[in-house]
């Protein structure tokens, strides 16, 4: 688990000192991700730079590697765990090894097979390989788009980085991406490839791109998430307890102590089970608020103590909360206004002081059917014999309803196709919403726009699969797995998603709609599979996820500070910033519950301070001690 920063000159020439001293602080920026060591090549075309988080092969695993007397120079951030298997063939095929390390293996596997190497990796990775005997670039992110790739291209050059502060830092400039800012406040994140800073983009998951001297950079798909139910199969609970065993067994490979997250709920519960069959005192880490209510702590120390494994954990309190905010989304890089994301700093801060790499649940929702949501499809069945006018005049009656009426949201959402109503887990503004709060907006920015071709791929499938696959492509990579990879590389933690495997996957795609919601439940088939192998308290307990108190700080604990930052906030060339500050005021006397739309334009607020402002220093922002929070003396 690294970091890394590449960039590739679009005519030769050796930089000059000026120009090395802005890499190096492009590298040195992202210290956090690889406290251990650092690394760098440079020649007339490229320059490499790498942070080294020591996890397989200690003393060898020194970054950028270099190949085949030194044509291929490679850096790479992940893991690949299936490093040992392929080490193995490429031996057979007269490969020899001078390291223990999976860099090596991935290198060398890429020598053998180019491109299609990247379809062989099972792990989570974002790699930069150069070939200077063909003047060509190659690049790559795992198949679920677990570790992140940024880049921008400009005339004289294309630099690609690990996160998106090693490109901003030495450009100096954070011009907001409007239609990255119309996105955000459906999604609560910026949807991929876009980042919130215009002229920069991620690679997206499952993609490698080529780029040659004198070329344009071509992009290719090497994996696509989609679903194959079979309706032949009868042993699913064998095939999921045995796929997941293999899983979780291959991501403990490490020279270093591993751990795992621990809440009360059946994913992370499964993963320690099974992980303790490898290491019988494996540590757990877990975290909850001090508010009744929300904390799932003491589930998870009775299910650690059923288990016999150890279990830490804090509480965070709301100052505590507020206060790490702006380092936090310093780490993030863009805005995502997931409350979870706090909570998860905290619990691998804790986790960093035992171990190096922790395992965790990402990702068995989206493959087992684990969302509420997901229910949805089963509840609006009655609606599915209706003609389409019939439809469409329930939806005229529905939308003249009063706003709360009981039945009113029934009635629109039954009326209404999945693909208009339907973007994901989180849903923050409605475009009506949106064109009041912009003060530019563009019609043809509409959310669909992200989500219609998705659909495309999917129009035959049952809406339930439809929904799993919107959520990989959207929610998963856009704040699940964004959330997972900055807040545990801030404290230096490498995160491992034994669900998010491609060999899990290939089970989990193929599980008919019925045997994952079933039972009046969600993963009905992953319940089954884990009965036995957890403790019986969180087998039927309801999905809470990271439960975060924001309802009620926003109308307490948080009021000031919210109402102070938007006070100060220099967003009102692109926000209207009273209709923020009436959502406020609504919410603070309980005329509704406005707190997750409010939180969305805090969260941009305070990025906007941070990354636009200018208001907090990079020395600030990567002290290890607490930051006092600048929002209410500013000016």
């Amino acid at each position: 688990m690294c970091g890394f920063v590449g960039v590739l000159r679009a005519e030769p020439g050796k930089p000059d000192r000026h120009d090395h001293s802005s890499f190096l602080k492009r590298n040195q920026v992202i210290t956090h991700r690889g406290p251990d060591d650092e690394g760098y090549y440079t020649d007339e075309f490229v320059s490499l730079g790498f942070r080294r988080l020591s996890i397989i092969d200690l003393e060898s695993g020194h970054q950028p590697y270099h190949y085949e007397d030194e044509r291929y120079w490679m850096i790479f951030n992940g893991e690949v765990y299936n490093y040992v298997e392929l080490r193995e063939k490429l031996k057979k095929e007269g490969y020899t090894f001078k390291t223990e390390s999976d860099t090596e293996v991935v290198l060398t596997h890429f020598v053998s097979k180019g491109e299609k190497a990247f379809a062989d990796f099972r792990g989570m990775f974002s790699i930069l390989i150069w070939d200077k005997q063909e003047k060509k670039l190659v690049g790559a992110r795992d198949p679920f788009g677990i570790k992140p790739l940024y880049y921008m291209q400009k005339e004289d050059e294309v630099i690609f980085a690990s996160e998106k502060k090693s490109i901003t830092l030495v450009e100096q400039f954070e011009e907001v991406n409007p239609t990255a800012l119309q996105h955000y406040l459906s999604f609560q994140y910026v949807p991929e490839p876009m980042t919130m800073t215009e002229g920069i983009k991620k690679i997206e998951p499952g993609h490698y791109f080529v780029k040659k001297y004198k070329e344009p950079m071509v992009f290719k798909q090497y994996f696509h998430a989609t679903f194959q139910p079979i309706t032949t199969e009868r042993n699913w609970v064998n095939r999921i307890q045995n796929v997941l065993y293999d899983s979780v067994n291959v991501h403990m490979r490490s020279d270093v102590p591993v751990g795992s997250f621990l809440s009360g709920g059946i994913d992370s519960s499964i993963i320690v089970a099974m992980a303790k069959k490898f290491n019988p005192q494996i540590k757990t880490f877990s975290v909850g608020f001090e508010r009744e209510g929300y904390s799932e702590v003491d589930v998870a120390k009775e299910t650690a103590d059923k288990l016999d494994v150890p279990n830490f954990s804090n509480m965070i309190s709301a100052e505590e909360y507020s206060k790490k905010l702006p380092k936090i989304i310093w780490h993030m890089d863009d805005p995502l206004a997931d409350p979870a994301c706090v909570p998860l700093y905290f619990v691998a801060r804790e986790a960093r002081k035992h171990v190096t790499v922790v395992l965790s649940g990402e990702g068995a929702d989206e493959l087992f059917g684990g969302y509420n949501i997901y229910r949805e499809p089963d509840a609006l069945r009655l609606f599915q014999p209706m003609p389409s006018a019939m439809k469409q005049m329930v939806n005229r009656v529905a939308s003249v309803l009063p706003e709360g009426m009981r039945g009113k949201s029934f009635l629109e959402r039954g009326s209404t196709p999945l693909s208009e109503r339907y973007i994901g887990n989180a849903k923050m503004f409605e475009e009506n919403e949106k064109e009041k709060l912009l003060t530019t907006y563009y019609e043809n920015e509409h959310y669909q726009k992200i989500t219609k071709p998705f659909y495309q791929n999917v129009k035959r499938e049952h809406p339930v699969n439809q929904m799993q696959y919107i959520d990989i492509q959207t929610w998963l990579r856009g704040d699940i797995l964004l959330k997972a990879d900055k807040m545990t590389m801030a404290n230096a933690l490498e995160l491992r998603v034994p669900f998010l495997d491609k060999e899990v996957f290939r089970v989990a795609r193929e599980i008919p709609v019925h045997e994952k919601i079933a039972d009046g439940t969600t993963k009905s088939i992953l319940r089954k599979a884990a009965r036995g192998i957890v403790p019986d308290h969180v087998l039927d307990r309801k999905k809470l996820g990271f439960p975060v108190p924001i309802r009620h700080w926003l109308r307490n604990e948080l009021y000031d500070w919210a109402k102070q930052l938007i006070h100060v906030s220099e967003t009102d060339y692109l926000i209207n910033k009273s209709l923020v500050m009436k959502l406020l005021e609504a919410h603070a006397t309980e005329k509704g519950d406005y707190s997750r739309k409010i939180w969305t334009m805090l969260i941009f607020m305070l990025w906007h301070q941070i990354f636009v402002e200018g208001v907090y220093s990079i020395e600030e922002l990567q002290m290890e001690d607490e930051i006092v929070s600048k929002v209410a003396t500013y000016r």
